[in-house]
């Protein structure tokens, strides 16, 4: 019963440490101006293209498109 009671304390601990540290980015994120919130959303444009153009490649590599590439340009 006293492993169960320290068990959930620990959790407890833990979770409410986490929401705190949540809380205070937040409220940080909060104060931010127009600018931040600009800079933000290109950098998060940026993100997203980067994955974008990186599955693109897997799927062209996947595709044998390497392979065609390679023989496309032997022969010329």
């Amino acid at each position: 019963m006293v492993y169960l009671v320290l068990a959930a304390t620990a959790a407890l601990s833990i979770a409410g440490a986490a929401v705190i540290v949540l809380v205070g980015r937040q409220r940080r994120r909060m104060e931010s101006g127009s600018e931040a919130r600009r800079i933000e959303a290109a950098a998060k444009r940026g993100v997203r293209d980067a994955r974008r153009q990186a599955h693109a490649h897997q799927h062209f590599n996947h595709a044998g498109g390497i392979n065609a590439l390679r023989d496309r340009d032997s022969h010329s």
